[in-house]
């Protein structure tokens, strides 16, 4: 009896000490591991790097057209100046709606009412000038609608038909493409190639050799920008005829992908 106490007081006696070590070994097998993989795919950061860039261009034609158009009214109460705009616009929207426009197309982006006052001048004494008097005289009602345009050839069409609608003013017309991803993706290759094949020269003049690709950034597609114009066809101002045109020309629209690459050297 008293030999096996002797044995399970040595055994309990030593057991925390193997723990101990045990420990001590995964820990420093870890901190090991955290150093060989202190980032992806390399084993430090290299000092000896070349940094090139590339810009690719696309051209495209747009699909796109979109433009806004205004009323605004003025009467002695808020009832009536948003009748009087609301008619005006009614007649411009079944214009546009019977060029073929859906109303997923038609939205309203702006709708305001204001107070609209007169000022008058006080008649001056001897000691003093009153200050001016505010007398209100009506109110004010604007409504704005932007409308998009899928067959670009009708914009012109389309911008006609308004001509005798009585809104108040059109603008902000521009042509841009619905769906650019395929035209980003074609500009940055070629942007890569770009940045590649000055790599290649630069290294062959400096007599290295390329070893990998260190990083890539790009700065993002610039936005789509006009860059030169087509004759549209069936030109004609305006002139509150039913098949009357502006002259819209559509164009060309540029897509721009700037990269940089930085590659390892030896």
């Amino acid at each position: 009896m008293n030999e096996g106490n002797v044995f399970w007081t040595k055994a309990a006696k030593y057991v925390p000490l193997v723990g101990i070590t045990l420990g001590l070994f995964l820990v420093v097998q870890s901190v090991n591991g955290l150093k060989q993989y202190s980032y992806i795919g390399g084993q430090g950061v290299p000092q000896n790097v070349v940094i090139v860039s590339g810009q690719g261009e696309v051209f495209a034609n747009p699909d796109v057209a979109t433009f806004s158009f205004s009323v605004i009214e003025t009467a002695k109460t808020v009832k009536e100046a948003q009748d009087s705009a609301t008619k005006k616009i009614d007649v411009a929207l079944a214009k546009v709606k019977s060029a073929g426009i859906e109303d997923k197309d038609i939205k309203t982006t702006d709708y305001s009412v204001y107070p609209k006052y007169e000022y008058t001048n006080q008649l001056c004494t001897v000691n003093a000038c009153p200050p001016s008097k505010q007398i209100l005289v009506g109110y004010e009602v604007s409504q704005s609608i932007t409308v998009k345009v899928r067959k670009v050839d009708t914009a012109g069409q389309v911008l006609g038909s308004l001509g005798d609608s009585g809104v108040t003013n059109v603008s902000g017309l521009s042509f841009t493409i619905d769906n650019e991803d395929a035209l980003n993706r074609e500009a940055r290759v070629k942007a890569i190639k770009e940045a590649k094949d000055k790599a290649d020269a630069l290294a062959k003049d400096l007599g290295v050799s390329l070893v990998r690709i260190i990083s890539f950034s790009e700065n993002g597609g610039t936005p789509p920008m006009p860059f030169m114009y087509a004759k549209t066809e069936g030109i004609g101002i305006g002139s509150g005829e039913a098949d009357s045109r502006a002259s819209i020309p559509a164009g060309q629209n540029k897509i721009v992908s700037n990269v940089t690459i930085t590659y390892e050297i030896r």
